[in-house]
């Protein structure tokens, strides 16, 4: 996928007025948050240039005292790579402590390298930088009219933090679900990730925004997303239970041996059925293929 340094602000869909979208189309969605304390840019895009954007819908509002901040809501490049405009600035970054390593192992500086040869106008100046305040679990900002709740939802990636406003019942839930559906690393993390899913949902929010999912999506997509992995977990277990190899070869067609097209493990409703191809076949045969060996590990 080619990349590009395009930042828009989306039009409200009915959220509360204090949260302001932006998107880089086609790959991510992140937020801004205004308090009467401060300005909250959530994720800071794939460079300086897109953090930059970020930061010129931001400053209208830093205004009457208010301080500016960011948060990582994780390290993928996506949502942290303009982090370096705003270290500059020394503005304070938020993060989780499980982050920081992330910006310098070697995966990120391999990626890093073939992203700025395929596409060095995007990539060619990005320097990954950590965040600079840490936190573990749970951190609250008291932005004064309203509360940034930020507590750890791992499973996508390790560092993950998901956002709750208990003032306006609204959930950022960044890339702790996706439509169609969100993606662990590892096979250890697939459980947790379903944790994280399940923990969300029992917040009830009222609105709920995420990075990789249309705006006005809502809460359901949690559900939605838990149903995913519940009838991937019971057709699994049925194909195990048949005799499939908890570790199918990889010419093997995953998909027919657990018997559970993508069409089935999803809703029947348009939007969830017209999506991209790989969807429906590569990344839904690499979900099976994972759960396979997580309930394997079980026994």
């Amino acid at each position: 996928m080619s990349h590009s340094n395009e930042v828009e602000l989306v039009a409200n869909g009915g959220w509360d007025e204090r949260i302001l979208v932006c998107r880089n189309a086609p790959l991510v969605t992140t937020f801004i948050v205004i308090t009467t304390r401060y300005v909250v840019v959530v994720d800071t895009m794939i460079n300086e240039v897109t953090a930059g954007k970020l930061l010129d819908v931001a400053r209208p509002y830093l205004t009457d005292g208010r301080s500016l901040l960011i948060i990582n809501t994780h390290a993928d490049y996506d949502h942290s790579w303009g982090n370096q405009l705003f270290a500059a600035m020394g503005v304070p970054i938020i993060g989780r402590r499980a982050s920081v390593p992330i910006f310098s192992e070697p995966d990120t500086l391999t990626f890093l390298q073939r992203v700025q040869t395929d596409e060095p106008g995007i990539f060619g100046n990005v320097i990954p930088t950590p965040p600079t305040i840490l936190f573990d679990d749970k951190l609250t900002i008291d932005g004064g009219d309203l509360t940034l709740e930020l507590f750890a939802t791992p499973g996508h990636t390790v560092d993950h933090t998901a956002l709750y406003i208990p003032e306006i019942n609204t959930l950022l839930a960044a890339d702790a679900a996706e439509a169609p559906y969100p993606v662990a690393r590892t096979t250890a993390g697939l459980p947790v990730m379903r944790q994280s899913l399940a923990k969300l949902a029992a917040i009830h929010a009222e609105t709920a925004l995420y990075c990789h999912a249309p705006t006005d999506i809502g809460p359901q997509l949690l559900h939605d997303n838990i149903t995913y992995f519940d009838k991937l977990e019971a057709a699994c277990r049925a194909a195990l239970a048949r005799g499939v190899p908890a570790n199918p070869a990889e010419d093997a067609d995953v998909i027919e041996l657990v018997g559970l097209p993508y069409a089935q493990a999803v809703p029947q409703i348009a939007r969830w059925q017209n999506i991209h191809e790989y969807y429906r076949t590569r990344g839904h045969a690499a979900q099976l293929r994972m759960m396979l060996e997580s309930v394997s590990r079980e026994s």
